[in-house]
């Protein structure tokens, strides 16, 4: 809980989601997005960490007719890191609320004082009413490119500010068994601090529906309950995803911090 007394909340949304699995960002996403804050405001503090970046580039370029390697991508994501910031800005101004850019890379957070720099500088835009938005520096860190997702950087923010909640938003209604996967049915496990257990019930998973990527989300998990936050993992393809998790009325997965 911030000195406002709100609780703060790091919301992290991956490409699927701002896409709405499609190959164009959905500026009605970023929309139902900044709704659901605009009527949160009063209760929470939001922080955002968001992928997208190269998602947008590519309706604007075609670079990755000259290779899919690392370079290309990261020049990708130096063209559509503006444009998502655009977006995020022109859409949630909408609501009355007001974002800034906080671009980082994993090796910021091994530095004592690029991690104090980071913690205040957040903390002084959230206190004066401004929604971080967070993304790795693929410009010249390549750890999301090549693993394809913000999961660890989420995780590693959250805890470097002690939020009271890290939310991860994806395309699926949280950690499915891997049984119900096998039988195509699609049982969500709603509530456990058991990381090891998670583990198991996703390896090997098929990726088709999104589990493929969970294995990094339980990785993010584990950063999280290991410096006392609770994880959320929510359908973000979902309109009104946040405000309907946390009114409980649809399925997602708690992973909560170990008893101390």
């Amino acid at each position: 809980m911030d000195r406002s007394g709100k609780k703060k909340i790091l919301v992290k949304i991956g490409s699927n989601v701002l896409t709405n699995n499609t190959s164009r960002i959905s500026e009605e996403k970023i929309q139902d997005i900044a709704r659901q804050i605009a009527m949160l405001k009063n209760r929470y503090d939001f922080v955002i960490v968001s992928s997208g970046a190269i998602a947008v580039a590519r309706e604007f370029v075609n670079l990755e007719s000259q290779g899919k390697t690392i370079k290309v991508k990261q020049a990708l994501a130096s063209i559509g890191q503006p444009q998502l910031m655009q977006l995020f800005q022109e859409n949630f101004r909408k609501y009355g609320l007001f974002t800034s850019q906080c671009l980082l890379s994993y090796a910021d957070f091994e530095n004592e004082g690029s991690r104090t720099n980071i913690k205040n500088t957040i903390n002084v835009l959230v206190d004066h009413q401004y929604i971080p938005i967070i993304n790795e520096n693929d410009t010249v860190a390549t750890d999301e490119i090549k693993f394809g997702d913000n999961d660890k950087l989420s995780a590693l923010t959250a805890a470097l500010l002690q939020v009271d909640l890290l939310l991860i938003a994806t395309n699926t209604y949280g950690i499915y068994t891997r049984e119900s996967i096998n039988r195509d049915q699609y049982v969500t496990i709603n509530q456990t601090a058991d990381i090891p257990g998670l583990q198991e019930q996703v390896e090997n998973s098929v990726s088709s529906q999104g589990t493929g990527g969970m294995a990094t989300k339980i990785q993010a998990a584990d950063i999280a309950q290991k410096a006392g936050i609770s994880t959320w993992i929510v359908n973000g393809l979902d309109d009104h995803f946040i405000t309907d998790t946390f009114e409980n009325k649809t399925q997602h997965t708690k992973i909560l911090p170990l008893e101390s």
